[in-house]
This record gives structure tokens, C-alpha cells and sequence, in this order.
């Protein structure tokens, strides 16, 4: 399930350069990614939809959600043809989609933990 929505290569190299700040590093995209979907939810215009959907398919896409990523760039395509019709069924499926992305992000979190203690003990 987790290769659909995640990019494991990619999460490999960001815990690589991060290091102990990889749990952070994920603590601040889904704290982030909250707010770019309120921003999402609550956009009063194309413009305004267009620009939230146009930084969150980058971060997304930053940190390997890959799906997440579409969908986003998906809605960013529709905002640029201000073609706003149905744009509240493709914000649920980005909601649905980061939902399990937060999940996997949550337990990728805790398994870096996990993986830092096991190493500071030897």
C-alpha cells in the first residue's frame, strides 16, 4: 500500500541528509500540509486555489507523496483553467489521500525514532 502513496527512494535520501532532524522534518510537513489544506478548503478564488494547490504539490512531491502530489497538481491544472466546477470532490480526494499519507508519515516518524535509539545504545 505504501509505494502507491510514498517514495521510499526519497524518504531514504532525506533521512540520509537530515539525520536526527528526519522526524522533524516530517512533524513540519504535516503540520504545513494541515494548513495548506485549510487553505485549500476555504479559497475564495482560482487564484488563491491555485497557488495553495501549486505549494503543496511541491512539497508533497519534496517528500515523496507521490499520489498527494498529483492530485494536487491536478487541482493547481484546473485552478489555472479556472475551471472551478467540481473542485470540492478533487479537495476531498486530496484530504482522503493525506489522511493515509499522514499515517504512513506518522509511523515512518516513529520508526526513525526507534531506529535512533536502537543505534545510540551500541
Amino acid at each position: 500500500m505504501a509505494d502507491t502513496h510514498l517514495d521510499r527512494d526519497v524518504l531514504s535520501a532525506l533521512q540520509e541528509v537530515m539525520e536526527d532532524e528526519y522526524p522533524s522534518l516530517l512533524d513540519t510537513f504535516l503540520a504545513d500540509s494541515e494548513e495548506r489544506l485549510c487553505v485549500l478548503r476555504k479559497a475564495e478564488d482560482a487564484a488563491q486555489l491555485m497557488n495553495a494547490a501549486h505549494s503543496f504539490k511541491g512539497s508533497s512531491s519534496n517528500m515523496g507523496a507521490i499520489h498527494l502530489a498529483e492530485l494536487c497538481g491536478e487541482l493547481e491544472q484546473q485552478a489555472k483553467r479556472e475551471k472551478l466546477i467540481g473542485i470540492e470532490k478533487l479537495v476531498d480526494e486530496i484530504d482522503r489521500e493525506f489522511s493515509v499519507v499522514r499515517s504512513l508519515y506518522e509511523a515512518e516518524r516513529e520508526r526513525s525514532l526507534s531506529a535512533n535509539v536502537i543505534v545510540r545504545r551500541c
